[in-house]
């Protein structure tokens, strides 16, 4: 008798989350707008769970709120209720409607509805603009969402015409301190920039006295519409899907010149951009850069010889990965397990890439991967840390070794959204963060215990 090998595996605590759940953190990045799911409540609710435990901050996200009767019949009419009752209650200036597995499944015609909608009701004064993006979840990641939805923005509102001064910068999913990090550097150099999306405020916020039911902040759509006749784009991402690349729309449609780079993780990606935003605005590398650079460099220096050797697993969204295994190469850490549930089909090749110009070993780098399989292998590996977001956390309890929280969701620590990662700043907080991890566990395991390195 032979034995068949299932044509279906089930997934065991994800490494990824949802579709619609990025497409909803993209939309929360640009001036006035709702996000909205065409879907059940509890898509939304969910989505703003996850949301909300990370960034610490209130974020509505509307709902069609279908039930059993609109998943037979269809969910045009409560589409339509729905929009309808998000103009009167906030007014915004824009609505970003994202698709859900349900509306998807049986269906709906979402372009088609807002036509309808358009026309039925887009000649109301304030009605606020329409951009849909179809997200169902079981055919991507949490990232793919975000940048469909980026997408969706500047392919449905970007104009062409004459050439201004300005820079697009698509970060891809970076936090609000990166985001104001990064706006702060391309300001040292004297360059206009729009980037796409901005959640710096909207989703890391001052304490207010009265709840606004729209934040202050994000991307102006006046903005948005420029991007087509901006100077150049500069975009993160060596795992992109050329398709969903708004980058990569702009240069087709309006010949814009595009610019991709990875995440300005450690010193390599970060020289890249700053040797980038150098040639765009013909000025030299402000001197407070340099000298963090230089500060940065000598910390490696100085801390090498407690990280040298040290093995790490790290998983998390791809280009964050991509990243952080380009820093660890740079200090001497060697990455042997990367792991992402995304199956963009570049991210083994983007690790190796990373990798190569230091002379380690290219370490395994796995697509789909959900936290069963990660652990299987991290359990082999004997890795000295691990470095990902909070789900990773049973996993370095049971291996009792340091877990590094970068990325997105951190559910058990605060102040997920102002880690820096990104420029040399970001770079030095990592290698300080993740060598005195390491000398942590040396005080911890040593038999006397020591107080003076």
């Amino acid at each position: 008798m032979t034995k068949m090998p299932p044509n279906y595996i089930s997934t065991t605590n994800a490494c990824k989350l949802c579709k619609p759940l990025g497409a909803c953190l993209a939309f929360r990045g640009v001036e006035g707008t709702v996000p909205f799911l065409h879907g059940s409540q509890g898509c939304a609710t969910y989505m703003r769970r996850y949301v909300i435990s990370h960034f610490n901050e209130p974020i509505d996200i509307a709902s069609s709120s279908l039930g059993e009767k609109h998943a037979v019949y269809g969910g045009g009419p409560n589409l339509k209720l729905g929009l309808n009752n998000v103009t009167q209650k906030y007014n915004p200036q824009l609505i970003g409607i994202a698709t859900t597995c349900l509306t998807e499944t049986i269906g709906d015609d979402v372009g088609g509805l807002l036509d309808e909608y358009r026309r039925e009701f887009g000649g109301r004064r304030g009605a606020p603009l329409l951009v849909n993006v179809a997200t169902p979840s079981y055919s991507g990641t949490h990232m793919e969402g975000f940048h469909a939805a980026v997408h969706a923005l500047a392919s449905q509102l970007a104009r062409g015409g004459a050439r201004t001064e300005a820079v697009n910068l698509l970060p891809g999913f970076v936090s609000p301190a990166d985001l104001r990090h990064l706006k702060e550097l391309v300001a040292a150099f004297n360059l206009e920039c729009t980037v796409l999306p901005d959640i710096s405020d909207t989703l890391d916020g001052e304490a207010l006295a009265d709840y606004p039911l729209i934040p202050e902040g994000g991307t102006k759509i006046k903005d948005i519409r420029a991007m087509g006749r901006a100077r150049a784009t500069i975009e993160f991402g060596y795992t992109l899907d050329e398709q969903i690349a708004a980058g990569r729309f702009l240069a087709e449609t309006f010949a814009v010149p595009l610019y991709r780079l990875g995440t300005p993780i450690g010193l390599r990606e970060t020289d890249r951009l700053c040797k980038r935003l150098s040639e765009l605005s013909g000025q030299a590398l402000p001197a407070r850069y340099a000298s963090a650079r230089g500060r940065l460099v000598d910390a490696m220096v100085d801390g090498h010889k407690y990280l040298f050797g040290k093995k790490a697993v790290l998983y998390g969204e791809e280009d964050l990965v991509v990243g952080l295994v380009s820093f660890l190469a740079e200090i001497g850490v060697q990455p042997v397990l990367c792991a992402t549930g995304g199956r963009s089909g570049n991210f083994a090749r983007a690790v190796a890439e990373a990798v190569a110009e230091t002379g380690l070993p290219a370490p395994e780098a796995h697509e789909g991967m959900d936290f069963f399989d990660i652990s299987e292998q991290a359990r082999t590996l004997a890795p000295d840390l691990i470095i990902g977001h909070s789900k990773g956390y049973p996993l370095a309890r049971e291996l009792d070794i340091p877990l590094l929280r970068v990325g997105f969701p951190i559910h058990d620590r605060v102040g997920g959204q102002r880690i820096l990662h990104v420029g040399y700043q970001g770079a030095q907080q990592l290698f300080d963060l993740i060598a005195n991890a390491m000398i942590e566990v040396k005080q911890r395991k040593s038999p006397v215990g020591y107080s003076y390195m």
